[in-house]
């Protein structure tokens, strides 16, 4: 449900739509706060019983609630607040309240069986008034500044995003020419010891950057997608390395549609051929695994990126050399914060193991 209201030049247009279960919400609010006005009520008034308080307060406080929450929606809502900007915030209260005062009046004395609907004489009444007027004005101003503090903090964490976003593609601008170069020096190398096997390795890259740029566009795409253009890269670096290189890819079926951020696994794979297969004259083998396994806020996705070459190397490389590494750690940071990690290990059986880990998301 939503509520019609005019746009500036006359034409009506589509509010905000209702959300129930804030209208709830505020409802067993209004309610709470009712409880206690009676109660109040109640302990300067001992001889009254404490039911009838708590009806009037009921009636007057429901109906007041209702009169101004949905009232609301009739006005055009200060972006900043979600309240009725202007004029119509300050005069919606003030009718809410007088037209909830009477109305609730008239529906607790139905509800408590007088024949008055304001019982107790005049200064019954002006009791009555005033605990209305102060509880109304208190409770709306609670309601106000709650709305406030919600919207600001919507604001903020939409600020927060897009922030993240802006980070992760000027990463990834600088991801993608630190790919590009590193793949033309190997076509450069092989150029001057194998013509032929470099014009196929041409024809293969342009499929792989034709495939690469398009897919570079979003910050984001399918993990299956990420292990596709992780193929190609694969068979690129195959077409140079020959037999001294092989790789397995193991995606299990579940996780194929769980988006990742674009071109994360690529420098991984590229640390390992460089700095793991090609310093051994044998070359070796890379396996990229990816997995699920708790976490203390939901699962995790992992990702594994193994290779047998040549290992850590004793001393971390000089200052600019660990590009790879520290954008895989920046990306995971900008989407994830301290949930998403990278850590690079020495398994016990040879060579490296990078692995990475991040809360799975669902498939959109």
């Amino acid at each position: 449900m939503s509520a019609a209201l005019p746009d500036r030049d006359g034409a009506w247009s589509r509010a905000t739509p209702i959300d129930w279960l804030d209208k709830l919400r505020n409802l067993l609010r209004t309610m709470a706060f009712c409880l206690v006005i009676a109660a109040i009520q109640c302990a300067f008034q001992p001889d009254w019983p404490y039911d009838i308080p708590l009806r009037y307060s009921l009636a007057i406080g429901t109906l007041c609630w209702a009169l101004i929450d949905f009232g609301r929606h009739l006005f055009r809502p200060n972006p900043d607040t979600g309240w009725p900007a202007g004029i119509p915030g300050l005069v919606l209260p003030a009718l809410g309240i007088i037209l909830g005062y009477l109305g609730g009046n008239l529906l607790a004395a139905w509800w408590c069986g007088f024949s008055s609907w304001a019982p107790g004489g005049g200064a019954q009444l002006r009791i009555s008034i005033g605990i209305t007027l102060l509880a109304g004005f208190a409770v709306i101003y609670f309601f106000y500044s709650d709305s406030k503090h919600t919207r600001l903090h919507a604001r903020m964490d939409e600020a927060r995003g897009q922030a993240a976003e802006a980070q992760l593609r000027l990463l990834q601008t600088q991801l993608e020419p630190h790919m590009l170069f590193n793949t033309l020096a190997n076509l450069r190398m092989l150029i001057g010891t194998d013509p032929a096997r470099a014009q196929q390795m041409i024809d293969r890259m342009i499929d792989y950057l034709r495939a690469t740029l398009s897919a570079s566009r979003s910050t984001e795409h399918p993990l299956a997608t990420e292990f596709e253009r992780l193929r190609d890269y694969l068979e690129l670096m195959a077409m140079r390395m020959g037999p001294r290189m092989a790789y397995t890819l193991t995606l299990p079926e579940a996780l194929r549609a769980v988006p990742v951020p674009t071109l994360l696994l690529q420098p991984l794979v590229e640390n390992a051929i460089r700095h793991g297969l090609e310093p051994q004259v044998a070359g070796g083998r890379i396996s990229v695994r990816a997995g699920t396994r708790p976490g203390a806020h939901g699962p995790l996705l992992v990702i594994e990126v193994h290779d047998t070459g040549a290992g850590l190397p004793p001393a971390p490389p000089p200052p600019g050399q660990g590009f790879g590494l520290s954008q895989v750690r920046e990306r995971l940071a900008s989407r994830h914060g301290s949930a998403g990690t990278l850590d690079v290990q020495t398994p016990s059986a040879g060579g490296t193991c990078a692995c990475v880990t991040f809360p799975l998301r669902p498939a959109p």
